[in-house]
């Protein structure tokens, strides 16, 4: 099997520089808005300021994967060998709670890592902070090319199934076997 590379891109956080000046969430909503940088909205933004200023905390969270269900289980955060106690820092967008999802559409939201046309170099949010909060980091690694062809099988049999459901994905998958349409 050959190995081909493969980038994995990330946003580092480091949450003691922050003081929730909150440009992270401006320029996310801006560089997103349509036509690009037309309108400011943070509720729109891919990069969310959970504070907690009795505490003085201010902690950049990005948006993660979706997920149909919310969790019960994920209540505990250790941060920093501090414990929290509440899902404010999960990335998820998840339906029992309003962060990281479209405020008109109701559609979930995700980091792309600014990555739509026109591509970026780093993330606004990376660029515009002030403080080094953020950081952009890219690895390379190398991966069997079989691992790579996997994940985005799963990747969009997994999309496919949200789009139509699972019942409809296996008859279609059922009726194209039957007729040999592979």
């Amino acid at each position: 099997m050959a190995k081909i590379k493969k980038t994995i891109k990330r946003i580092k956080v480091d949450a003691d520089l922050c003081n929730g000046c909150r440009m992270c969430e401006v320029m996310c909503s801006s560089y997103h808005s349509s036509p690009k940088y037309s309108m400011v909205n943070p509720a729109r933004a891919r990069i969310q300021i959970i504070r907690d200023p009795l505490k003085d905390i201010w902690l950049p969270v990005f948006a993660g994967e979706y997920t149909p269900s919310e969790c019960n289980g994920r209540i505990i955060y250790n941060i920093d060998h501090k414990t929290y106690e509440e899902c404010a820092f999960c990335r998820a967008a998840c339906p029992s709670r309003e962060r990281f999802i479209e405020p008109d559409s109701g559609l979930p939201l995700g980091c792309d890592m600014c990555q739509d046309d026109p591509s970026l170099e780093r993330p606004v949010c990376v660029e515009w902070c002030i403080r080094d909060v953020l950081t952009y980091e890219e690895t390379v690694v190398e991966v069997e090319e079989e691992d790579i062809k996997r994940d985005e099988l799963k990747t969009g049999l997994r999309a496919l199934s949200d789009k139509f459901g699972f019942n409809e994905l296996m008859d279609a998958v059922a009726r194209m076997s039957r007729s040999n349409e592979f």
